[in-house]
């Protein structure tokens, strides 16, 4: 069921070899894992190095220590098809930094993976030895099907029971990933849960539960950084905005609902995982120093986003440098963001986006979680 990157993307053709994944730095160890060991979770994009260390704490987890730096990995990628020196040592910074996390927690169950800019590199195989050489971490590079599926069971929270159609969009550096699922099947009830037993896969099938469906997937190689860098040669802001969302919608034909895009009706709700969205969401409310307590669950309507958008655009490049809510290193890429936003409720409009502080790292520790039975029973 994999996605083939669109025909009008160009450049962003995936290499014809792509490195083998490795396991973790440490094998997880033999035997009934304690309900008291730590787990851990990195997320090598291609714009940040992201990791959460936790604990498992009923049906939720309880996060231990966390790491999070702009590495720009994915810097120059676009021009030059290959992760740049100066990008893979600012990396090899960061990933040292997550290692001493990992060895003063004692950390053995873990998920370590590498995402769009890795997949996409050429030189991703010299990158991955340099990574082991350096800090003692094997990277695993997953595909994008595995990094949809993860961010969906992430978002398994912030679904309402009363949703029937749910639409999960990942904004990413690279890659931005959709996911379309059917949950009018499933009883109200337990459709949180349903999303939750898709971390084995978006094909499995568990005859003992209302399974939920998914519709389709697709993985869009235009994330924050690679749409902004197709468009870095526009000078008018408005102009360069304008076709960033135009070039990304284009981008979306090969996605069955898209052609359906009419037939949306009450029971739609869209639950958005990224930066972008999370920036919005702090801009709406005001909000001068980030609380994601106040963010992460957060409604929004497609006009409330919008009156958003407008605003970023009304400020110009430098009114978004100095605005406090967007921060400093959101801003050259709070607008390549907009635009993916921007087309995709101008196909799906909904008074039912909710903002989701949480992604990749946090599916990953939910599936390790549920693969190892440590999760109890109960609403999520």
């Amino acid at each position: 069921m994999a996605k083939r990157p669109p025909h009008s993307a160009g450049p962003f053709v995936k290499p014809a070899i792509v490195p083998t994944a490795r396991p973790a730095t440490h094998p997880a160890p033999a035997g009934k894992p304690d309900p008291a060991d730590l787990y851990a979770a990195l997320d090598l994009g291609t714009n940040s190095c992201r990791m959460l260390i936790a604990q498992p704490k009923g049906s939720q987890f309880h996060v231990v220590d966390s790491f999070s730096k702009s590495v720009q990995l994915g810097a120059g990628l676009e021009s030059t098809g290959k992760l740049s020196r100066n990008s893979m040592a600012r990396t090899v910074g960061a990933l040292k930094i997550c290692q001493k996390k990992l060895r003063h927690h004692e950390v053995k169950r873990m998920r370590l993976v590498a995402t769009e800019a890795c997949r996409r590199a050429s030189n991703s195989a010299e990158f991955m030895k340099l990574v082991t050489r350096e800090t003692g971490i094997d990277l695993e590079i997953i595909k994008p099907e595995e990094e949809a599926r993860y961010a969906v069971i992430s978002c398994a929270p912030l679904v309402s029971v009363n949703t029937e159609q749910l639409l999960v969009v990942d904004i990413g550096g690279g890659s931005t990933e959709l996911v379309w699922i059917d949950l009018s099947r499933v009883p109200k009830v337990d459709r949180p849960r349903a999303i939750m037993r898709l971390h084995t896969g978006f094909d499995s099938k568990d005859s003992s539960f209302p399974a939920a469906k998914v519709v389709d997937w697709i993985s869009v190689p235009l994330g924050v950084a690679t749409l902004r860098d197709q468009f870095n040669d526009v000078d008018d802001d408005g102009a360069r905005f304008a076709l960033m969302s135009w070039f990304f919608e284009e981008n979306l034909a090969e996605f069955t609902p898209y052609i359906d895009a009419d037939q949306v009706r009450a029971g739609f709700q869209i639950v958005g995982t990224s930066g972008t969205v999370t920036t919005v969401a702090a801009s709406h409310l005001g909000l001068k120093r980030y609380d994601r307590n106040k963010v992460d669950g957060l409604r929004m309507t497609s006009d409330q986003i919008d009156q958003v958008i407008q605003g970023y655009l009304h400020m110009g490049p430098e009114g978004r440098r100095a605005d406090p809510r967007i921060g400093k290193d959101r801003h050259a890429l709070i607008m390549s963001g907009a635009a993916i936003l921007q087309a995709l409720l101008r196909v799906w409009p909904t008074d039912r986006l909710s903002v989701a502080d949480r992604g990749l790292r946090e599916g990953l520790l939910y599936a390790q979680m549920s693969s190892d039975g440590v999760l109890e029973e109960g609403p999520y």
